[in-house]
């Protein structure tokens, strides 16, 4: 079971070093200079997506595993508030593909700062999940 929790925690750490950079990213390709920094910017953001969302996948196939060798966690309170969590952090990552397609379109609208308040969402998750693992205050 520890080799799965350790799985986990590798791969949630994974994804969120993409949830972290991605938007720092697009606060590039906003302010961007030039033709040549946005095609680069664009591939670092693709490639960025693909790996976070491989950290992604490998957290929910590990969380679950933990699950079905703990079925019990599945009554506990604050068990649910983190999977809630982890369920709107996964809809955010969609959300991130779409603005990426967008960067790609030409059609994105949001400004720098947008995009640098965005970037604290997965920072406030990442707080509330870990301290709910760690504390299990319900």
């Amino acid at each position: 079971m520890l080799w799965l929790k350790a799985l986990h925690l590798i791969f949630m750490v994974t994804w969120f070093a993409g949830l972290f950079y991605l938007p720092r990213i697009y606060v590039y390709l906003v302010e961007r200079q030039g033709e040549a920094l946005h095609e680069t910017l664009q591939i670092m953001a693709q490639r960025l997506y693909a790996i976070m969302t491989i950290g992604m996948v490998a957290t929910w196939v590990f969380g679950i595993a933990l699950l079905v060798w703990n079925p019990g966690y599945l009554s506990l309170g604050w068990l649910h508030v983190k999977l809630t969590l982890v369920v709107a952090l996964s809809g955010y990552h969609g959300w991130l593909k779409v603005q990426l397609k967008r960067f790609a379109a030409g059609t994105q609208n949001h400004s720098g700062r947008f995009w640098r308040l965005a970037n604290e969402v997965p920072a406030v998750a990442l707080v509330a999940i870990v301290l709910l693992a760690v504390l299990r205050p319900f």
